[in-house]
């Protein structure tokens, strides 16, 4: 009898998740998403960008699945005939301060195989980028720059047509086993599966907690506000320039994209959401802000990161602080050159109980039941691999 297996999330992960699963024909595969169509959330609010693996500690599930995912991306996108551009990366220091943690990054991209990279001086990066400042630079040719939303659907569609099902409008209300089998009920029916996966994103520490499992790791929203680029400066850009992070915070700081249909995104900045999916100010959830508040590890993430949680908020508020930013990488560059807002993202990023901020992939198995608690970036790049890793140790090992 073919097992039936339920995925709890419509994202390019649960997707990805799921036509491993039908192609192969592994399983009876059904899908339930709780909105009207697939990558509505983390995978549809993204820059698009396919990473290359350079920040990711060696031997982390995120360096690993990080490259492998590239390559099963780049390749599915050219079998299915959907955008793939290798546009580069640019990691710019600055200033000369910067210089350890721009090394520390090429330490890590050789580590983790990161294909082409070169360190380059003030002249060679301007050969790269030619408006970019700084005293150096780490060039990553192939980072690439895709549309994830198209590929979800393409996965989607590759999935009806091994037999699977996408249940849309379907978001899972509770989650019961009883000897060895997985009932979900949903705002619109009840199904019973022989193994769940949840893939839930936003909504993943709620859906782990239908299941029975650790309120531990949280998950507390990000928004990643973008300023477009005028028209007028778009040749500025030629690819993707990026700063070089501060180790002590899980964002990267404002950088440019050209995307992959040549709109250059300024952005994202990260401020704390007021709604797992509040993508603007104005989207308040009392329920979401007050859990967040109410955490255990609110106090401690507070006093560790409050200095750049304030100046990111001011940021958000304040274009001219947003735009200093911007202009430490593009002198050449001028307030009105930021024309106007594009919808924002929320990041889903897990914390734990004393505070700290969970970095890499993590995935709890709960009998039948497979939690997915931790996918942020790069998630999208690496979906199709995290499938496999999936279907390798959570699912064929288990038969």
């Amino acid at each position: 009898m073919t097992e039936r297996i339920g995925i709890i999330g419509g994202g390019i992960v649960g997707i990805a998740i799921a036509r491993a699963l039908s192609s192969r024909g592994l399983a009876d595969v059904t899908v339930l998403e709780k909105e009207q169509r697939v990558a509505a959330h983390q995978t549809g609010h993204n820059s698009g960008v396919v990473h290359a693996g350079l920040y990711y500690a060696p031997g982390s599930l995120k360096a690993m699945l990080c490259q492998r995912g590239r390559a099963l991306t780049r390749d599915y996108c050219r079998e299915r005939n959907l955008p793939y551009r290798e546009l580069g990366k640019l990691v710019v220091a600055v200033t000369e301060d910067e210089l350890p943690a721009l090394a520390n990054i090429e330490s890590r991209s050789v580590a983790n195989g990161v294909p082409g990279l070169r360190r380059l001086g003030a002249k060679a990066m301007r050969d790269v980028e030619p408006h970019v400042t700084g005293v150096a630079a780490l060039h990553s040719p192939h980072t690439a720059v895709v549309d994830f939303a198209a590929i979800t659907e393409s996965m989607a569609e590759d999935i009806r047509s091994a037999g699977g099902r996408i249940m849309l409008g379907h978001e899972a209300v509770s989650i019961t086993t009883e000897r060895g089998q997985v009932r979900v009920n949903t705002s619109h029916a009840e199904f019973t599966f022989d193994r769940l996966i949840a893939c839930a994103g936003l909504q993943s520490d709620v859906v782990a907690g239908l299941a029975g499992a650790s309120p531990a790791p949280k998950i507390l929203p990000f928004r990643g506000e973008y300023w477009d680029l005028s028209a007028a400066k778009q040749h500025f850009v030629r690819g993707m320039i990026y700063p070089v992070p501060d180790p002590s915070f899980p964002f990267l700081g404002v950088h440019f994209t050209r995307g992959v249909y040549d709109t250059i995104h300024v952005g994202p900045n990260a401020v704390p959401a007021l709604a797992r999916e509040g993508y603007r100010w104005s989207n308040v959830s009392l329920k979401d802000t007050a859990a967040s508040i109410m955490w255990p590890g609110a106090l401690a993430l507070a006093r560790k990161h409050w200095r750049m949680g304030a100046q990111e908020i001011a940021a958000s508020l304040i274009k001219p602080l947003y735009f200093r930013q911007a202009r430490r990488f593009i002198p050449e560059l001028q307030m009105d050159d930021l024309t106007a807002k594009t919808a924002a993202g929320v990041r889903a990023q897990a914390w734990s109980l004393d505070g700290s901020l969970l970095d890499d992939f993590a995935i709890e198995e709960m009998g039948p039941v497979t939690l997915l608690r931790n996918a942020p970036s790069p998630a999208a790049t690496s979906a199709m691999a995290i499938a496999d890793y999936v279907l390798e140790h959570h699912v064929l090992r288990r038969r």
